[in-house]
């Protein structure tokens, strides 16, 4: 039975052939021998054939389409992903800093209460003639020492109510506007007492109601490409000497002629009469006289933190 089976579909196939080779022989003399009859039986076929053709292009068009948009999509992806990567690497820097400005806050002690406030010791202020105010390509600038000052003042209205971590500047900002005074001054650094009391806070230098750590002034000079060190020659002859080498003494002052507390100044000069020029970031009288350095000596802070009472700040040796 299966045999037979198998023979019918043999046979099937073999007069399938043969009818195909007849009508391909067909075709072709038809071609031959009356093209117009062969256009006519073609033409379904040609049409067919167009068709067809214009089906591939279209499916190739959109599926090139779809591969430039999915290429795209994943373009703009990558793009996103490497932003979000970038967001997260700051803040993890953000954190690690902020981890790193708490460590030193517990490392350090408090400093004295640098809180703005009158003197201790009220002396009269007496204009010096060999130092004046000018305003220099927009900068106020004090004349007099080996190099002219730009002074900043931390009760100016442009800054004094604005934040110095949760303080303000004016109250409690005597340690970035001094540092600005020397960035500023011995720089091409532009900074001001916003910028320095933002950077001071990003870097753990802030004391919350007390001021700034004594750590700023090294701190400050070295991440703005100075060099400071502590200062020990606390003798008129010492500071004066320092001075004339082309240094900047920066000063934490104790209670006296100007502070109650705790208090920066820059030591930025000598007067013919042998007396010092200063620069007050709390205050311009104060910066317009000149100061016999023993009383400078006499009242500087007691403190002996991270380098304290005075630093002397240079520009790097050539």
């Amino acid at each position: 039975m299966k045999r037979r089976n198998h023979n019918k579909r043999n046979i099937a196939l073999v007069l399938l052939l043969a009818v195909l080779c007849i009508g391909t022989a067909e075709l072709a003399a038809c071609r031959r021998f009356a093209p117009a009859l062969y256009q006519e039986l073609m033409a379904p076929v040609y049409k067919a054939s167009a068709v067809l053709s214009e089906v591939c292009h279209q499916a190739a068009a959109y599926t090139l389409q779809r591969w430039q948009t999915v290429q795209g999509e994943l373009a703009a992806l990558r793009a996103e992903v490497e932003v979000r990567l970038a967001e997260a690497e700051a803040r993890r820097a953000e954190a690690k800093a902020r981890a790193e400005a708490e460590a030193k806050a517990l490392s350090e002690p408090p400093p004295d209460d640098q809180e703005v406030s009158q003197p201790a010791l009220d002396t009269p202020i007496i204009y010096s003639a060999v130092t004046e105010l000018r305003l220099v390509e927009g900068r106020q600038v004090l004349t007099g020492g080996w190099l002219d000052i730009v002074y900043f003042n931390q009760g100016d209205e442009d800054w004094a109510e604005l934040p110095y971590g949760s303080d303000d500047i004016g109250r409690y900002g005597c340690g970035p506007t001094a540092m600005a005074i020397v960035v500023a001054s011995l720089t091409e650094e532009e900074t001001d007492p916003v910028q320095m009391a933002q950077w001071a806070v990003e870097h753990g230098y802030w004391a919350r109601r007390s001021g700034s750590y004594h750590s700023i002034v090294e701190g400050a000079a070295q991440a703005f490409g100075l060099e400071a060190e502590s200062f020990t020659d606390w003798t008129p002859e010492g500071v004066t000497s320092a001075l004339a080498e082309g240094k900047l003494l920066v000063a934490l002052m104790g209670p006296g002629h100007f502070t109650q507390g705790g208090h920066f100044i820059v030591l930025r000069g000598v007067a013919p009469s042998g007396n010092l020029l200063v620069a007050d970031p709390s205050s311009l009288d104060r910066s317009l006289t000149t100061w016999d350095p023993q009383l400078i000596l006499d009242e500087l802070s007691r403190s002996r933190t991270s380098g304290a009472p005075v630093w002397a700040v240079a520009r790097p040796a050539a």
